[in-house]
């Protein structure tokens, strides 16, 4: 079912990973009446009423409640709902007060992703991380007591200095906060640990020990306790339509349109300038297998055309290796990558795309 994602691209100060389209500005009502505008621009662009609503960023808990509350009201306004399925803001844990908690309530929140990445202080401020892991803890009690029990957690793994101990120690203090869903990211670029046995190993550890706490892996990065799978993410996976409003969001008809606006927060509110494109049938069926061999599901083929049947069967060759490598399993109805083969997805799933 389709849904809806507003971007903040605001920040009080830039983490060292980050590369979201993102500002350190707090001219936040002029970008917000562009938001709204935007909003009752495109209430037409969808079918059906959507099920989901994400609010990321950036940082949206910088915002004040107040703001949110206009931006929320106009979606369930301008797309006729009156209650999301889910509802979920992206919060920094030192933004996370009692009177914060209880306003996203208001509003109509229902989930809440909290950037925690580490419980090690001395790494979240080389991160530049603005909280500690007392605060990251503070925030999911505070959220508790206003009523939210679909708390998810992002952590951080493979980064430089990064032991398997203290790794493992933030998994730890990640559940003993008994979380819903846990999102595990590997960092990349300069500050990427470049040992890949360390960070496969990591991986692994990671996968262990949350399927022995109950969670089952949805997707590469996305962990969750049975039935609190994240619905709107999920959605992307497996190519539903949705919309994205905001400086550098982007949308998706569910066919083959893309589209994106500018990432520039003051061309933003200007003009709005965006983009668009159209895939091709190559590009549709690539993109297929490349969004579902993400999850631990992976490509049912009753969902592939015919034409993308007879394209799949022309790396037949590719297939049986990867089959008896123990890289892909396949069987009448379904192909998928082992959740032991989840880490090194990218190089398997080139494999059936080498150019």
């Amino acid at each position: 079912m389709p849904g809806l994602y507003v971007h903040f691209p605001f920040c009080a100060s830039k983490c060292i990973y980050c590369d979201f389209y993102a500002r350190v500005r707090k001219d936040w009502k002029p970008y917000v009446e562009a938001l709204l505008q935007e909003i009752r621009d495109r209430a037409d662009e969808l079918s059906v009423p959507p099920t989901t609503l994400y609010f990321g960023g950036g940082t949206p808990s910088l915002l004040p409640p107040a703001l949110l509350q206009q931006v929320a009201g106009a979606c369930r306004t301008g797309f006729g709902v009156q209650d999301f399925d889910e509802f979920t803001v992206e919060v920094n844990p030192d933004d996370v007060t009692p009177a914060f908690a209880q306003a996203l309530r208001e509003i109509g929140v229902n989930r809440v992703s909290i950037g925690v990445q580490s419980f090690d202080d001395g790494q979240l401020r080389w991160m530049r991380r603005r909280h500690t892991a007392a605060q990251a803890e503070m925030a999911c009690a505070t959220l508790r007591r206003a009523g939210f029990d679909n708390l998810s957690l992002d952590l951080i793994f493979g980064f430089t200095g990064l032991d398997d101990g203290s790794w493992m120690a933030s998994v730890e203090r990640a559940l003993a906060l008994q979380p819903a869903h846990i999102s595990c990211y590997q960092m990349m670029g300069r500050w990427a640990d470049s040992d890949e046995e360390r960070c496969r190993r990591q991986y692994r550890l990671l996968q262990q020990r949350l399927l022995a706490s109950g969670f089952l892996q949805y997707e590469i990065s996305n962990y969750a306790l049975p039935g609190c799978e994240s619905r709107h993410n999920s959605a992307y996976w497996s190519r539903e339509p949705y919309l994205g409003f905001g400086a550098g969001a982007h949308s998706f008809d569910g066919c083959r349109i893309r589209s994106w606006n500018t990432p520039d927060i003051d061309a933003y509110i200007a003009s709005r300038p965006f983009g668009t494109e159209t895939l091709s049938d190559q590009e549709v069926y690539e993109e297929k297998l490349m969004l579902a061999l993400r999850t631990t599901k992976g490509l049912s083929l009753s969902s592939l055309t015919p034409w993308e049947r007879a394209q799949l069967a022309q790396k037949e060759p590719v297939l049986e290796y990867l089959s008896k490598t123990g890289n892909i399993f396949r069987d009448a109805c379904s192909l998928r990558i082992p959740a032991d083969g989840l880490f090194v997805s990218d190089g398997i799933i080139r494999e059936l795309f080498p150019s």
